[in-house]
């Protein structure tokens, strides 16, 4: 780990430096800009919608490189590598920023505290998902904008209508205590792995089952590899977009307005595509016949919403009880 950093420390030095210097399409400013979801997921097209229009607006002047699917680094390299400046740009899940020591932004994780797109969108474009990127400034970090990508289901190899189904299941989590408590209030057996490594790990049996938006578990093919999934939409999966604080201040201010506006229109291209690109994986994990889809009815969805909502209590003194606060105002609810 320690050579890792150094190595990191000295590429984002040399990048830095590089940029104060680029200014032609012959010595383009390069921005970096790493994922781990496939290129076909809403994050995956917008990441690629930046591109563009960062490229074709500054007339060659940035470079924008792309490196979906982990190819440059892993869950837990990906934070520091833009820290240290190796890479310019991110997007990671929300459920990232715990380990970092912004542990507020997990409440993004809570179950149930977002009812659907419309309370989502209130708190992301609101005085309260701004007050969340803000803490990222003393880390170095600058956040852009947030990047949805869908309330989550679950699955599992046996059915799991009822929250009681989960009993003694080992499912896969992102490194948050929010799901942490989320998995154990269903007695389930929480697992934190890297996404790249969920398909190997369920394939061969290592967790059970998993949570996540239907578009991240048919691009991944999870769908092959579980026989049941319920849409639970139990919580939600999104993306803060982010970059390095003082490679983006050392922008030159024309080329960082251009990024601004392209930044800004991607983010509503990415949100406007989330929801229909998850509806359409419904259908199309549906249509494989390899994963039985099944919709709670009224009174199981009130089952799972009991089931989880003493998370909201245990999670506060780790949140903060005025971060709640924030989204149920937000969201009046």
């Amino acid at each position: 780990m320690k050579k890792l950093s150094l190595l990191v420390a000295l590429i984002g030095a040399c990048t830095l430096i590089s940029t104060a210097q680029a200014q032609t399409p012959q010595n383009p400013i390069v921005i970096k800009f790493s994922h781990v979801v496939a290129t076909d997921t809403p994050k995956g097209k917008a990441a690629e919608f930046f591109k563009k229009l960062a490229e074709e607006r500054t007339q060659g002047r940035v470079k924008v490189e792309v490196y979906a699917n982990s190819a440059l680094y892993k869950d837990k390299e990906e934070m520091e590598a833009l820290q240290l400046g190796a890479v310019q740009m991110l997007a990671p899940s929300l459920a990232k920023f715990g380990p970092l020591g912004v542990k507020e932004f997990e409440v993004f994780d809570v179950p149930y505290i977002l009812e659907d797109y419309t309370a989502l969108h209130k708190v992301t474009t609101g005085p309260a998902g701004a007050k969340l990127l803000a803490l990222l400034e003393p880390k170095g970090i600058l956040g852009l904008g947030y990047w949805d990508n869908g309330f989550k289901v679950m699955s599992a190899n046996r059915p799991i209508k009822k929250p009681e189904d989960m009993k003694g299941l080992k499912v896969r989590i992102q490194s948050s205590k929010v799901l942490d408590a989320q998995m154990r209030a269903l007695k389930a057996l929480p697992q934190v792995m890297a996404f790249s490594e969920v398909y190997q790990a369920l394939q061969t049996g290592v967790v059970d089952g998993t949570e996540n938006p239907p578009s991240n578990m048919y691009t991944q093919k999870m769908h092959e590899v579980q026989k049941y999934a319920t849409v639970t939409n139990h919580g939600y999966l999104g993306y803060a977009v982010i970059v390095n604080k003082k490679f983006w201040e050392g922008l030159p201010p024309d080329i960082r307005g251009i990024l601004e506006q392209a930044m800004k229109e991607s983010t509503e291209y990415n949100n406007e595509i989330a929801k229909k690109d998850n509806d359409d994986a419904v259908e199309a994990i549906r249509a494989s016949g390899r994963t039985e889809i099944y919709m709670p009815t009224d009174a199981e969805r009130k089952a799972w919403i009991a089931a989880l909502k003493p998370v909201h209590n245990e999670v506060a003194s780790r949140i903060g009880k005025q971060v709640l606060d924030d989204f149920y105002k937000a969201t009046e609810r």
